[in-house]
């Protein structure tokens, strides 16, 4: 007997390179949390029941692997809206102009945040993203640039993993910029890094993987090299972002060094394409922050395509640059403004993005003996999931097998509904 099984559904299993890999009728077979069985519905007959002590019927409804967000900065406190609003126009004293603009207001307002504080904010987002049908979110620290903070931060992202039935990657990304304390001193600050905050996170068991700004405006070459020679010593996997601002040969970088993802890219060139292939790295492509940031350089999509490189997609959910929860608005906006299909689109939230989490012989796709993460949706086909800007459309998440967010209708109190006054 097969714990649980999903029957009259449109699944798309996402295992082909090509195309959603649907199976227009179908059902899920789950044991012990992993899919035993997967194909259409007529090939297990009409008792239903006999094979199954769960037996759910999903309506006609899609199913999907559930999402990945491989890439996403979930524990500030809150978007720095003020910001925002002086950089598009306003000026006036209702609104006070912030102190400090960009990353260094965020790490000031998390130095000064309280954990269970950070970790509130923090189970916000992150429930918000379950609701989009996300089942696995890596989550970077990077707004402490201290021992202190970033120890504070990677705590909260570990409470996320402990409390919430998702799987969550934690990353130190301490090399986010300059800690304010080293400033004119990046190859010192470097050394701090490698010689005491990543030595006291592992130790901790508060990490899963590093990842580095290399960039004119980040860290150079030498100084990634440094970094990721620390975190191969402890085992832990290896993120670059890159060539964000220029070609800085941060990508082709992220390749020598076998990174597994580089996220950005957006002035990358053809040859970094053909280098990320030689070594298996994903491209995570950050559509939020072109779209807020109005920029002009995109990725080299076609050179991905010829050279077969992933191209993960990922919210970058921050405070400044990607304020959304929202991998469906991802989706559109990297077939707006980089030119993907709607086939990419969610290959890059699924089978792309266990890649770039070296997740890919477990999860992102719907196969016998991976994992049973499910996402359950109100549309009539999956390739509608790039239109919905602004997500929604996700029925319930399943996770290895288990019915873990179902969303809900509105509930109107009676008294709305008469027009009654609320005492």
């Amino acid at each position: 007997m097969w714990d649980f099984l999903w029957h009259n559904a449109m699944i798309a299993t996402m295992s082909d390179d090509q195309g959603f890999g649907l199976i227009t009728d179908g059902a899920i077979g789950v044991v012990g949390g992993r899919i035993t069985w997967i194909g259409p519905r007529s090939e297990l007959g009409t008792d239903l029941h006999s094979i199954a002590h769960g037996v759910y019927n999903a309506d006609g409804r899609v199913i999907t692997p559930g999402l990945i967000d491989p890439h996403t900065h979930i524990v500030h406190t809150e978007p720095r809206w003020q910001e925002f609003a002086f950089r598009t126009g306003h000026r006036d004293e209702d609104i006070p102009k912030p102190n400090e603009f960009g990353l260094m207001s965020s790490v000031i307002r998390t130095r000064s945040t309280s954990e269970n504080e950070l970790l509130a904010h923090s189970m916000k987002r992150t429930h918000a993203l379950i609701a989009e049908g996300v089942t696995t979110v890596e989550i970077k620290t990077g707004y402490g640039l201290d021992l202190e903070t970033e120890l504070k931060m990677a705590r909260v992202i570990r409470h996320l993993a402990d409390t919430l039935p998702i799987t969550v990657i934690s990353t130190f990304l301490g090399a986010h910029a300059i800690g304010p304390e080293f400033a004119g001193r990046p190859d010192e600050y470097i050394d701090f890094l490698c010689d005491v905050v990543l030595p006291v996170l592992v130790s901790h068991g508060l990490v899963d993987a590093v990842d580095i700004f290399c960039d004119a405006r980040g860290f150079s070459h030498a100084q990634t090299r440094r970094y990721h020679q620390a975190a191969r010593q402890h085992g832990l996997e290896f993120f670059i972002h890159a060539d964000q601002y220029s070609n800085f040969g941060a990508g082709r970088l992220a390749a020598e060094l076998r990174a597994r993802a580089a996220a950005h890219l957006e002035h990358a060139d053809a040859e970094t394409a053909q280098h990320l292939a030689w070594a298996r790295t994903t491209a995570v492509l950050l559509p939020g922050v072109s779209w807020t940031h109005n920029m002009q350089a995109v990725p080299p999509v076609h050179a991905f395509r010829e050279h077969d490189v992933p191209m993960a997609l990922a919210t970058n959910c921050n405070p400044g640059s990607s304020v959304t929860t929202s991998p469906c608005t991802m989706m559109n906006m990297a077939c707006q403004l980089f030119g993907l299909t709607v086939d990419e689109a969610f290959a890059g939230f699924t089978r792309c993005a266990a890649q770039a989490l070296g997740m890919q012989d477990e999860r992102g796709t719907l196969e016998v003996g991976k994992w049973a993460d499910l996402a359950i949706w109100n549309i009539s086909h999956p390739a509608e999931l790039s239109v919905h800007v602004g997500g929604g459309q996700c029925h319930a998440v399943v996770k290895a097998g288990k019915v873990i967010h179902v969303n809900q209708h509105l509930h109107v109190p009676e008294c709305y509904r008469k027009g009654q006054t609320v005492a």
